[in-house]
């Protein structure tokens, strides 16, 4: 029995300091590994910012813009989209209005594009941060652009699109995040 305890006592002499020596190279494998996943923080930060925040708000506000279309009659051409509440002086887009206005389903007219880098005037507007219309001159964050289409072989029929983007790039990418909502409007309504 003291043999045994004589050769314990030698052995852990023999591994008096690696204890440090251990805790220090595993302290060492562990700030490689946390400097690993720090790159892995920025980048899902910056994806949450893209597409949890800038994405949502662009949805909100594509959203919005519809819901203001889609308010007015099937042929009006007169109200100015582009204030809220929608004024009809001066005079503005409203829906592209319609032609034929004689014949039992007027036919539709069409106005607008999907550009936001060459919007169709009376198409187009601008929000600040916290949703509120600005001048297109003035320091905006989300532009809204949308177009009046008649679907192929319709009648008494509008496509109604809105594509909202954020004036923000943010990630790696640098991508602009953007949303379109799309909706039909069926004559008389």
């Amino acid at each position: 029995m003291k043999l045994q305890r004589e050769n314990f006592v030698r052995n852990r002499k023999s591994e008096t300091g690696v204890t440090l020596v251990e805790t220090m190279v595993a302290l060492a494998m562990l700030l490689l590994v946390a400097t690993g996943v720090m790159g892995l923080a920025g980048v899902a930060l910056s994806t949450t910012e893209t597409q949890g925040h800038l994405g949502a708000r662009t949805s909100e506000y594509a959203q919005d813009k519809m819901e203001q279309l889609l308010a007015l009659k099937f042929c009006d051409a007169v109200t100015d989209t582009t204030q809220f509440p929608a004024i009809t002086s001066p005079p503005g887009t409203g829906l592209a209005g319609c032609t034929a206005l004689t014949a039992p389903v007027p036919t539709a007219s069409t106005g607008g594009n999907l550009n936001p880098t060459g919007p169709a005037a009376g198409y187009v507007d601008y929000l600040d941060a916290s949703g509120n219309l600005v001048a297109a001159t003035a320091n905006w964050e989300y532009e809204r652009v949308w177009q009046i289409s008649v679907p192929a072989g319709s009648v008494g029929l509008k496509q109604i699109t809105v594509l909202a983007q954020s004036n923000k790039k943010v990630g790696s990418n640098a991508i602009l995040p953007q949303s379109t909502v799309v909706a039909l409007k069926t004559f008389p309504f």
